[in-house]
């Protein structure tokens, strides 16, 4: 049956309609409503400042003012040893610094790349990460325990045809309780086990019902055990450890892909830890550099301040040799260096903000930092094939690779266990229990319903069990996803695998170019030692010629450059050759311990060790078992060798001390070690034969040759006197080791550590102790007594 809507009520309808349209209208209000938004702000986000407070380091409040062409006169000088800048710095620097072996510009890594910047945390956090970290992966494994007790109570009309419908309906008031609790735990098998206890109290209530019930209220008890394990897909020790249980084809977080993950993290901070160290040498040199360019155009400066002088005075009184425009080309000249003075001691004063950012401490405490070492001129000859074996070992970059195309491996292996059925061999067993009472005294049976019967009584009488046991079988038709993810991971495999074979290559064609540089820059430093020397005498020779008028001024000048030049150019190419050797180091592996830097896991808080100590004992005091086939595959091949021949003991780093009769060291080194040039650190580099100490013995060094000087084009005997380079003052109390030698940093003194490079006894993870007073603004104790 349908109705016809009346015409006379849709035509008011419609006239509302079309009056009223679909503009929004404002609501009415019996209350006065101003329209200023009181209650809303005129924007919808605007900038905020976060509450956030931390303490600020004594470095940062307490700088000073910059070095500058204006302000250049600091208090005192600070000698500093590049051991002592490597000690500085690992104290320092819980954010890995990064300069890229780049020393012009302000530094802005840390601020630019807050989210990339490697930390001494990354390791244990990515060892304590509770989504990918290895405990996240075991707690998998952990024995799982869930109770629940629930109450409730039904009062339902029911729609039942019984006399009592003459009287009133019928009501269900029911009174149940449900008690649950049950331990579970998925074993390295994949297999599940369980045991549960369960407790049901049903209290029926029908008056006037014709229900036939025992009792108006029963306990209902059973304890039950269930077993699923795993016959083909997800079963073995290998796929769990690897994927973890219940994975899914391309997801795999196995406790082995979770302890791979965390080595690969260690890999990282080894090499962050590597680039810091490579950056705070190359900072060292290049303010040691700095220095020497300074003091060849000062030299210079003053060679055209003479000589402006001379013919000014000449100019003066109208004699010869004064005329106008020779007095302008010497002016010229003077000023000429004197700009490139000034901008050489800008220069300097900006390598030594950079390598004060390198060394964590303050931009200005009122020292300038002037490099006490000396650069190495002792040639040093690699052994290509050695370099490149040790290479391809010990590089990190290619480590962390390994452990990329092992991890590969590994998710292909639990990639086609997807391949098998899912068939799982079920079972259980249960203990029924039930009774009136859950205190009474007998058990119950069919005999003495109406007596007090005790539930558990009943359970534990062991009279009613129940058991089932079965297969159950699950066989995708096609296996599409798991065929997809079988070929999604052999490719992931050839391309990690690629990429390793390419990344050796690469690394090959580094320490070619390492090696070659090394060569070259020793060369370069010979003929500009030379040139030097050749620059000097052309001075000295044009000098003598105009002073009798033989030549003219603009020889002289230009003889003046030539000396400049050749002299920093010379100290330009015995740097780059201290560099050189470094970064053949940096590129096998070795920057590290030819630093005498050595890595090693920081100490735990004491709730660690009481807990280790806890469970080893427990352990002990097991009986273990050996099941035979829950050994994993071979997946490392052991930790890392960083120690150089025996200098590091029981975990520390003692220093070795050489020794002083040649004489005495083998013909032959006694392992596959390089030897480094140790030279003792010379007055003077130039004419001077280096003296060089005999090599650590078992240290990592570079095999000495002779580096005779070549006397060609002309001899290469002691330059004359002139303004010479500062050199820095020998300090006794200082470390004399030379650059070649590498003095080792003791562990025992410092404690550095992977885990905080944190002195000993002192638990703030920075420097804050050092920096306690307004007054102490520099970060470590090291080098403070350095005039």
């Amino acid at each position: 049956m349908s109705r016809r809507i009346p015409l006379f009520g849709m035509v008011p309808l419609g006239v509302l309609v079309l009056l009223v349209g679909c503009r929004p209208q404002e609501p009415f209000y019996l209350k006065k409503v101003d329209n200023d938004l009181a209650y809303y702000k005129g924007e919808a986000t605007e900038i905020e400042y976060p509450d956030v407070e931390t303490e600020r380091l004594g470095d940062v409040t307490n700088a000073k003012r910059p070095f500058s062409l204006t302000n250049n006169d600091p208090k005192k000088m600070w000698n500093l040893t590049l051991e002592e800048a490597m000690r500085m710095a690992l104290t320092n620097n819980k954010v890995m610094r990064n300069i890229g072996g780049q020393i012009q510009g302000s530094p802005d890594f840390i601020l630019r790349n807050p989210e990339v910047a490697p930390t001494i945390y990354d390791p244990a956090l990515a060892e304590s990460n509770p989504r990918t970290g290895p405990e996240a992966a075991l707690a998998a494994f952990d024995a799982q325990w869930s109770t629940s007790l629930m109450w409730q109570r039904l009062d339902t009309p029911v729609n039942t045809g019984t006399y009592s419908l003459l009287v009133y309906p019928d009501v269900n008031n029911v009174e149940q309780s449900v008690f649950q609790t049950k331990i579970s735990k998925t074993a390295a098998t994949g297999g599940q086990f369980s045991l549960a206890h369960n407790v049901s109290y049903n209290n029926w209530m029908y008056p006037y019902s014709t229900n036939t019930k025992e009792y108006m209220a029963d306990w209902n008890v059973n304890l039950t055990m269930e077993m699923r394990q795993p016959l083909m897909q997800g079963a073995g020790t290998q796929f769990n450890r690897i994927a973890g249980p219940n994975a899914a084809p391309g997801v795999y977080n196995g406790v082995v892909v979770a302890r791979i993950n965390t080595d690969v993290a260690l890999a990282e901070f080894e090499n962050a830890v590597r680039n810091l160290v490579n950056d705070v040498e190359v900072a060292y040199w290049e303010l040691y550099y700095q220095y020497r360019s300074y003091d060849a155009v000062i030299a210079g400066r003053d060679s055209a301040l003479a000589t402006w002088r001379k013919i000014y005075t000449l100019y003066r009184i109208g004699s010869k040799g004064g005329e106008a425009e020779r007095e302008a080309q010497a002016r010229e000249q003077l000023y000429l260096f004197r700009s490139t003075a000034e901008q050489s001691l800008n220069n300097l004063y900006a390598a030594e903000a950079k390598l004060r950012y390198m060394l964590g401490l303050a931009a200005t405490d009122g020292r300038l930092i002037r490099p006490k070492d000396e650069p190495t001129t002792a040639k040093v000859v690699f052994d290509w094939s050695s370099v490149l074996s040790e290479g391809l070992v010990r590089n990190t970059e290619l480590r962390e690779q390994k452990w990329i195309v092992k991890r590969r491996e590994l998710e292909l292996i639990a990639a086609k266990n997807f391949l098998m059925p899912r068939v799982d061999l079920v079972g259980q067993y249960r203990w029924l229990g039930f009774g009136n009472r859950i205190d009474g005294t007998g058990a119950w049976n069919s005999d003495t319903v109406y007596q007090n019967t005790n539930a558990y009584r009943t359970l534990t009488d062991g009279n009613y069990q129940e058991w089932q046991l079965g297969v159950q079988a699950n066989v995708p038709i096609g296996f599409r996803r798991e065929l997809a993810g079988v070929r999604n991971a052999q490719l992931a495999v050839a391309k990690e695998r690629i990429k390793l074979q390419e990344g050796e290559l690469e690394l090959s064609h580094q320490l070619a170019h390492a090696v070659r540089q090394v060569e070259a820059e020793h060369v370069l430093s010979q003929t500009n030692f030379n040139r030097r020397i050749a620059a000097q005498r052309e001075v000295d020779s044009v000098q003598a010629a105009y002073e009798n008028g033989t030549v003219t001024l603009d020889e002289l000048l230009k003889a003046q450059q030539s000396l400049a030049q050749a002299e920093s150019d010379y100290y330009r190419a015995l740097v780059d050759y201290s560099k050189s050797i470094a970064t053949v180091h940096y590129r096998k592996g070795s920057l590290l311990e030819y630093n005498g830097v050595y890595l090693a896991e920081g100490p735990w808080v004491g709730k660690a060790y009481f807990d280790a100590r806890r469970r080893a004992r427990a352990r002990a005091a097991s009986t273990p078992l050996d099941y035979g086939f829950t050994q994993p595959k071979v997946i490392s091949r052991g930790p890392i060798e960083q120690r150089a021949g025996g200098l590091f003991e029981d975990g520390v780093f003692e220093q070795t001390k050489p020794t002083q009769d040649r004489s005495k060291l083998p013909s032959k080194p006694q392992s596959d070690a390089e030897l480094v040039p140790t030279p003792e650190p010379m007055n003077s580099p130039i004419g001077e034969s280096p003296v060089r100490k005999t090599p650590v013995q078992g240290q990592r060094t570079t095999t000495i040759q002779s580096d005779a000087m070549p006397t060609e084009p002309g001899p290469t005997e002691t330059i004359p006197t002139e303004p010479a380079a500062p050199k820095p003052v020998a300090d006794p109390q200082a470390s004399t080791s030379g650059y070649g030698q590498r003095a080792a940093i003791r562990i025992v003194d410092r404690q550095i550590r992977a885990a905080g490079w944190t002195t000993e006894g002192n638990e703030s993870d920075h420097e804050s102790r050092t920096n306690s007073s307004a007054d102490s603004v520099d970060r470590s104790v090291a080098g403070r007594q350095g005039l």
